[in-house]
């Protein structure tokens, strides 16, 4: 399941990242890496997509949230 996919509330663990390498440095510089745990605290359309991880609020736009994917807990 994508990020992308996810609603309010929805706990789980960040399964895989899939980008080039700038995005791959860009999102796990700023602690979004396999294995974290996360929880969606809003996901409206057409907004950036908010989550909760390593107790920092993150905002992240929708083309960037496409390329991780997620398993629920």
């Amino acid at each position: 399941m994508k990020l992308t996919e996810t609603t309010a509330d929805t706990q789980g663990r960040i399964k895989t990242l899939g980008g080039d390498d700038h995005f791959m440095n860009r999102i796990t510089a700023i602690g979004i890496t396999e294995g974290t745990r996360f929880q969606t605290v809003r996901n409206d359309k057409n907004m950036p997509l908010l989550i909760y991880l390593r107790e920092t609020l993150i905002s992240l736009n929708r083309a960037d949230a496409e390329r991780i994917e997620v398993e629920l807990q």
